[in-house]
């Protein structure tokens, strides 16, 4: 669908710290499948781990809320998206290591919306074998002195 990150699929993500390659498929709303690849050129590889370089989880976690946050923005009109934050991370699993440069699908599905709360259930794969899964938790900021 579209590969444009400086449009960044209506995220308040700039680089370097959005993680969203590809964005593949949207249910406006509701869910998102997008893809992305780290290179080994990114600064975080040289220290994780040094000659065995491996995609840091918290790096996987972060690119799947930026894919809930696609799904979660996508449900309302550019000009009135509000700003989701990440509120909660639960039980997230990553099941295989992910190496510099390996293709990863990322998939995240709305569950429930409960006032300012949306939580995903969200999947990262590579080759089709699951590398991060779990559940997380995004709220709607409140614009700053709104009560």
């Amino acid at each position: 669908m579209a590969s444009d990150s400086e449009h960044l699929f209506g995220l308040p993500h700039r680089t370097p710290f959005i993680f969203v390659r590809e964005l593949k498929s949207v249910v406006p709303g509701n869910s998102t499948e997008c893809s992305t690849a780290l290179h080994a050129a990114e600064p975080m590889f040289p220290g994780h781990f040094p000659g065995d370089p491996l995609v840091p989880g918290v790096i996987l976690t972060e690119a799947l809320a930026q894919t809930a946050g696609i799904a979660a923005a996508s449900g309302y009109p550019e000009e009135a998206r509000p700003l989701f934050l990440l509120s909660a991370i639960r039980a997230m699993k990553f099941p295989r290591a992910v190496r510099p440069g390996e293709p990863i699908q990322l998939h995240a599905e709305k569950m429930a919306h409960v006032g300012d709360l949306l939580q995903f259930s969200v999947r990262a794969t590579v080759e089709g074998a699951p590398v991060a899964e779990g559940q997380l938790v995004l709220s709607i900021a409140r614009a700053e002195g709104a009560k």
